[in-house]
C-alpha cells in the first residue's frame, strides 16, 4: 500500500494505515512466539519455572552480598517452601499458549516500535524524524533493561516473599499455575513498561503536557510511591527493598533530566 502525505490523508486513510500497523505487528509476535515453540522446554524449565528454585542467580548473588555485607546467612534463600500446581484441565495448555505469546511479544517488541514509528513519522517534523534509530534503540533498550529488571529481582523478591509469609503454621503454601504465571507476567511488563518512563516524558514534554517544575515538585510523592513499591514486592528487610528502590528512583530522575533538556529546547525554539 502507497504511504501517502499525511495532509492527503483522510480519516478513513489513518485507521487503513493503523489497522495495518496492527495486523503487521501481531504477525510478527506471532511468528516470534512459534519461534519460542521450538525452545519451550528450556523456556518453562529453566526461565520461567527458575526463580522457584534455591539456586537461581538472584538468590545466590543476594546470599554472596550478604556475607560481603557482614550479614551472614540473613538474606540467604536456602528453601522456597511451596508447590505449584495446575488445578484446571487445559490450564498448562493455555498458559504454553500465552507464555509463547508473551515471549513472541518481547521479542518482537523493536520492530512494532518500528511500525509505531513510521505511522506516526509523517506528523513528525523532518529533524524528528532523522532520530528513528535513536528512537528504537533507546526504547528497546529501556523495555528489554526493565524485562531483566522484573525477571532478576522483582519476580525473586516477590517469589521470596509468598513463599516466606504464613499467617499460620497450619497452612501450607500451594500457589496455583496460573497465579504463578501471572505474577510473571506482571513483573515483567510492569517493569518494562516503568522503564520506559523516560521516553514517556519525552513526547509528553514536547506536548506540552509535563514540564520539570512539575516533575520535581511532586518528586516526593514518587518517591513514596516507589518505595511503597519495593516494599510490596521485597521481603521486608533493608537491603532488598533498597536494591528494588534505586533503579526505579534513578529512571525518575532520568526522566526530570530528559524533561528539562527538552523544555530548554522548546523555550529556544520559540524565541
Amino acid at each position: 500500500m502507497a504511504k501517502k502525505n499525511l495532509g492527503e490523508m483522510s480519516f478513513l486513510d489513518h485507521l487503513e494505515e493503523l489497522r495495518w500497523l496492527l495486523v503487521r505487528s501481531t504477525i510478527a509476535i506471532c511468528i516470534m512466539a512459534f519461534v519460542t515453540y521450538f525452545v519451550s522446554d528450556y523456556l518453562f524449565d529453566q526461565i520461567i519455572l527458575g526463580p522457584i528454585r534455591p539456586t537461581f542467580f538472584t538468590y545466590v548473588w543476594f546470599c554472596d552480598l550478604s556475607h560481603q555485607l557482614g550479614f551472614a546467612d540473613s538474606i540467604c534463600i536456602t528453601e522456597l517452601n511451596f508447590i505449584i500446581q495446575n488445578t484446571e484441565m487445559e490450564g498448562q495448555v493455555n498458559i504454553f499458549v500465552w507464555m509463547c505469546i508473551l515471549a513472541g511479544f518481547i521479542l518482537s517488541f523493536p520492530y512494532i516500535l518500528w511500525e509505531i514509528w513510521k505511522f506516526i513519522s509523517p506528523a513528525l517534523y523532518e529533524k524528528e524524524r532523522k532520530n528513528a534509530k535513536v528512537f528504537i534503540f533507546t526504547s528497546s533498550l529501556l523495555f528489554f533493561l526493565g524485562v531483566l529488571f522484573g525477571y532478576f529481582i522483582v519476580i525473586p523478591m516477590s517469589v521470596n516473599f509468598v513463599a516466606t509469609f504464613s499467617v499460620s503454621d497450619v497452612v501450607k503454601n500451594q500457589f496455583t499455575l496460573e497465579s504463578y504465571m501471572g505474577m510473571v507476567k506482571t513483573s515483567v511488563l510492569g517493569s518494562a513498561i516503568f522503564f520506559e518512563l523516560p521516553i514517556a516524558i519525552y513526547f509528553l514534554t514536547k506536548l506540552g503536557l509535563v514540564t520539570p517544575v512539575f516533575l520535581r515538585k511532586y518528586w516526593k510523592y514518587a518517591v513514596i510511591i516507589i518505595l511503597i513499591i519495593a516494599a510490596i514486592v521485597t521481603p521486608p528487610d533493608v537491603v532488598s527493598q533498597t536494591i528494588v528502590a534505586i533503579p526505579m528512583l534513578i529512571i525518575y530522575e532520568v526522566s526530570i533530566l530528559i524533561a528539562k533538556i527538552v523544555y530548554k529546547n522548546k523555550m529556544k525554539e520559540n524565541v
